[in-house]
């Protein structure tokens, strides 16, 4: 029986990344991966639906090539050649993840891989041969997938899941976009772009929910000027795909509603893929489809230890690969500090963009902070101007009392390469005045920080 340091089970950016940083800490190292290397991030999710979203910004780019001074007389979407470069992105990391494993000396197990008792992974070979594996350490790192509602069963062809909306065969004319979280509003605004009819459903009262409300509302008011339909406090109860297309029955404060469409794409979140991996035969201990992991993310069971979307952290690929990192550390005694989850950025990547961490608004003032509040709007940053991105601003708070950085939401071009600056700012105690007195180049997209930062402290120049 082959007998490693540690086995990591699931490639993806928590698996890898958790791999790597092990091999670099001196330990023998295997990973396990049943489908490609990179797991769904870099297969599935972030990166190929970053492609995805590129091509649809060029093609707006071109139709609005007179806003600036251009013409460009003829031009055309080839959606299958859009769908096939995304797939070509995807697999260059996929085989990007190959060579890193490789160079760090990192062995690849192909198979479905289980925990057993005593410390070994059992992995299931695609002929059905069975081989043990043993490891002083074994680390979970499975993921998730497409979560599936019960009135909204996915068939693959007429109701989908993320997996189906980035390979799809044919551009759909209609498309219904149930759940408007990141992954909703990305392919609600990749598919816009292209010339598909879009209609967003979203069971709570506000679109992107988790995000700062002002910023939801800016969203949704974008979203409707690009001609994409919102429909809030509303559920789809029913979907019937007996006939060419599909009809969806959806219950709103006004009644039913029925919608005709070529496809609906379900976008409810995600299911964590715990079931059948060996977690009940060792006695690992669940709670509400997550594994249970302390502040270094070992189980119940001593020697395993789970890490990313299987766990309570949010579900991002960021955070996976800091929570596997931290897991190693500590496994090799290193001195490290559990990670702040309230100091976790989330980015999407639909037009505009969206930015944020730390407390909105209303979680600040819920906790009983005295906040001061500032917002600065793209319309009145000479960049954005420029630029032809006047949509958006970023909204900074603040506690009054301390001038600690509570919180920055950011909507608008660009913006998920400038939320790093307030997660590197809050992580350092950074002060409001500091901030403010950080100089911060013109034009940029980047100076509307310290503006609004400005105008929470009543110093603001340009608005």
């Amino acid at each position: 029986m082959s007998k490693y340091d540690i086995i990591v089970i699931g490639s993806g950016p928590g698996g890898y990344v958790t791999a790597i940083r092990a091999s670099q800490l001196g330990f023998k190292t295997a990973i396990v991966e049943k489908e490609n290397l990179g797991g769904v991030c870099l297969n599935w999710g972030c990166i190929p639906t970053k492609a995805l979203l590129k091509s649809a910004q060029v093609f707006e780019y071109l139709k609005h090539a007179e806003d600036y001074g251009l013409s460009v007389k003829e031009f055309d979407k080839d959606f299958s050649a859009v769908v096939t470069r995304s797939r070509n992105v995807a697999d260059g990391m996929s085989k990007g993840v190959q060579f890193l494993l490789k160079k760090n000396k990192i062995d690849v197990i192909n198979g479905y891989g289980k925990v057993k008792a005593g410390k070994k992974v059992s992995v299931t070979l695609e002929d059905g041969n069975t081989t043990d594996y043993e490891a002083n350490h074994i680390i979970i790192a499975t993921g998730a997938r497409s979560r599936e509602l019960p009135s909204l069963p996915q068939d693959g062809k007429k109701v989908i899941g993320y997996r189906e909306a980035m390979t799809l065969a044919e551009q759909p004319k209609k498309i219904i976009v149930v759940g408007s979280g990141a992954i909703g509003v990305e392919f609600a605004y990749f598919y816009n772009s292209m010339g598909t009819e879009v209609t967003i459903v979203e069971y709570l009262p506000k679109i992107v929910p988790v995000e700062d409300e002002e910023v939801s509302k800016q969203l949704e008011r974008s979203f409707k000027k690009s001609g994409i339909k919102v429909m809030t406090s509303a559920e789809v109860t029913s979907v019937d795909t007996s006939g060419k297309g599909v009809t969806a029955t959806i219950k709103t404060k006004k009644g039913e509603q029925t919608l005709q469409a070529d496809i609906v794409l379900s976008a409810v979140g995600i299911k964590t893929n715990i079931e059948n991996i060996g977690l009940e035969t060792i006695g690992i201990a669940v709670d509400r489809d997550k594994i249970i992991v302390n502040d270094f993310y070992q189980t119940n069971i001593p020697g395993y230890y789970a890490i990313g979307d299987v766990t309570s952290g949010q579900a991002l690929a960021h955070v996976a690969s800091a929570e596997g990192i931290l897991c190693v550390e500590k496994i090799a005694g290193h001195h490290v500090e559990a990670l702040d989850y309230g100091n976790i950025p989330g980015c999407t990547y639909c037009y505009p963009e969206i930015a944020s961490v730390g407390l909105t608004e209303t979680q600040a003032k819920e906790q009983g902070y005295e906040i001061k509040v500032g917002k600065f709007p793209f319309s009145a940053s000479g960049k954005a101007s420029a630029s032809g991105s006047k949509d958006g601003f970023v909204k900074v708070i603040f506690d009054a009392k301390y001038g600690e950085w509570l919180g920055c939401h950011m909507i608008g071009a660009g913006v998920t390469d400038m939320i790093a600056e307030a997660v590197l700012g809050r992580k350092l105690e950074t002060t409001g005045h500091e901030v403010l007195k950080a100089v911060h180049p013109h034009p940029t997209m980047s100076e509307a920080v310290m503006e609004s930062v400005a105008d929470a402290y009543d110093e603001v120049i340009h608005i």
